[in-house]
């Protein structure tokens, strides 16, 4: 399977994923840092990829959806953004019904 097959999988079969720079636990730059804190404080399941460990993937992504930088979150298969939308959703409260909508679905 190449890069944007396992992409278009990972995204298909994850409600929500964020493809950052580390782990939630160890973000290794300060945009992971926050887009993982706001998915934190929603309070629901995510998946992500470290970027760092799947070079074909980092290589690939940015092509797929048209979006140059990292982290990059989808979610129902969609591009919502990077760092500054997540955050800009999650004070506006969007970020949080956005999640929960998608794990209902997901049931």
């Amino acid at each position: 399977m190449d890069a944007i097959e396992r992409i278009r999988k990972q995204v298909t079969d994850n409600p929500v994923i964020l493809y950052m720079k580390g782990s939630p636990d160890f973000p290794q730059c300060g945009f992971s840092a926050r887009a993982v804190q706001a998915l934190k404080a929603c309070g629901v399941p995510f998946a992500f990829v470290n970027i760092y460990e799947n070079e074909d993937i980092y290589r690939a992504l940015p092509g797929y959806a048209n979006w140059p930088t990292f982290p990059q979150l989808y979610v129902k298969g969609e591009l919502v953004g990077g760092c500054d939308i997540t955050l800009d959703l999650y004070e506006q409260g969007e970020l949080e019904r956005m999640l929960r909508e998608a794990a209902k679905t997901d049931n």
